[in-house]
């Protein structure tokens, strides 16, 4: 799939990003990133097994979590960089909204990823993706991504079962063009 940069999503519940640029070098691509909150919204618990994340507080406070780890605040001009590997989760903290600059590299499978994500979000309902895309992006990008928050049932059994559902009645015909998994 191709996108045309910049290139703006929105998951109907708080959380809009722009991809600004897609700026090529030698170890990998560099996808450029501006995300707007709003106050409470941010991605849940989550992993990128083959991308590092790094982003600058522009506008307001934005909190941020590892995995088992104490929460702790930036403010406007402080950053952050996620390694590889390194489940994290961030949030706005503040009464307004917030907004962060930064990258992920390499860009890899993300921008079709969070793209078919958030349009799932907007589908579904209590900001929870519609559950047929979740499935299908969930499992489709395994080796990619990791949502931590969803109980190991729901992971084990629910998703699994959903996913073959939504193959066997068609659901996934749009996904036809989907980039193929980095394994």
């Amino acid at each position: 799939m191709n996108f045309t940069f910049p290139y703006t999503i929105d998951n109907g519940h708080g959380e809009k990003l722009t991809f600004v640029d897609l700026v090529k070098e030698p170890d990998g691509d560099k996808l450029i990133v501006e995300g707007v909150c709003a106050p409470n919204s941010g991605p849940p618990m989550h992993v990128h097994f083959k991308q590092e994340e790094g982003f600058t507080v522009t506008k307001g406070k934005i909190a941020y979590q590892m995995l088992n780890g104490e929460e702790k605040v930036l403010d406007e001009g402080q950053s952050v960089l996620f390694k590889r590997g390194e489940a994290h989760r961030f949030w706005n903290a503040g009464e307004g909204e917030a907004v962060l600059k930064g990258y992920v590299k390499p860009a890899n499978t993300l921008v079709f990823f969070l793209s078919s994500m958030y349009d799932a979000q907007k589908r579904g309902s209590n900001g929870r993706p519609e559950n047929f895309d979740a499935a299908y992006l969930v499992t489709r990008y395994k080796s990619e991504y990791n949502m931590l928050g969803l109980p190991a049932f729901v992971k084990k059994v629910i998703i699994p079962i959903t996913y073959q559902v939504g193959k066997l009645s068609g659901k996934y015909k749009k996904f036809k063009d989907a980039p193929a998994p980095i394994k």
